[in-house]
């Protein structure tokens, strides 16, 4: 799988046109169905790349009226907070379990079909870690996309930026993600028959019944290591005692 997925690159043309004028600040970018036309997608994709746009503050969604370009705002330095991933976990859990049950009701069947695929590509080959890394991304940001709050997008993408871009919390998921690829598969697929289904209800239980297992992993993994940490320690401690008593 390419590490970009396609929505990102319609956004960086979006962009693209923006930048060199073709959209300036507030004007109104063609509809949906236009900009796929344009850019050889489906109305999926175009909305997902305008939703991550409007995301980032290069758009603005007026009900009614569509997507308006925003004049360029001063860059401001965009610094993660330090969390664990326990803490980030549960916080996608409380997040991410809404964000399926509010997609679920009208979600496309060309949105689940996109889903499909994503599964997939997360199961083709488990040796790329990488690749199946992100498809689980491109999955949970679809259902995001799929809901339709750019808010809740927001929300989302930015969980999973802390989740692939903070190193402890990155070595932590790796650790868990790197043993269950199975497991994780078929909780995705569950998910995805919730989806099928249009029953929020359904999907909900799916997505959190998913982040629960997760934790239980990773609590298991910070056992270990705790025990790991102390038999180091005393095992470090016995051999300054030894040192000290042959002298």
């Amino acid at each position: 799988m390419k590490e970009q997925r396609l929505y990102e690159t319609v956004a960086q043309g979006i962009a693209q046109r923006m930048h060199e004028g073709v959209y300036p600040p507030g004007t109104r970018l063609p509809g949906e169905r236009e900009l796929a036309e344009q850019f050889e997608v489906s109305r999926v994709t175009i909305r997902q790349a305008l939703i991550s746009l409007q995301a980032l503050g290069k758009l603005e969604v007026r009900p009614g009226s569509g997507s308006h370009v925003l004049n360029a705002a001063v860059s401001q330095v965009d610094v993660l907070p330090s969390v664990s991933a326990l803490e980030l976990t549960e916080a996608r859990s409380l997040f991410e379990s809404e964000v399926a049950a509010l997609a679920a009701p009208d979600i496309s069947d060309e949105t689940l079909a996109e889903l499909e695929q994503l599964i997939v590509e997360m199961s083709s080959d488990h040796d790329d870690v990488d690749a199946a890394e992100l498809a689980d991304r491109d999955f949970h940001l679809t259902i995001a996309a799929a809901a339709g709050n750019s808010v809740l997008y927001y929300i989302v993408e930015k969980l999973w930026r802390m989740r692939m871009e903070l190193a402890p919390v990155k070595k932590v998921y790796d650790s868990v993600c790197s043993e269950d690829a199975t497991v994780r598969g078929g909780e995705h697929r569950e998910i995805l028959d919730a989806l099928h289904s249009r029953d929020p209800s359904q999907a909900r239980l799916a997505m959190r019944k998913h982040f629960t297992r997760l934790l239980e992993s990773m609590l298991d993994v910070t056992e270990q290591k705790a025990l790991m940490d102390v038999r180091r320690k005393a095992s470090e401690s016995r051999e300054r005692f030894l040192k000290s008593a042959r002298i």
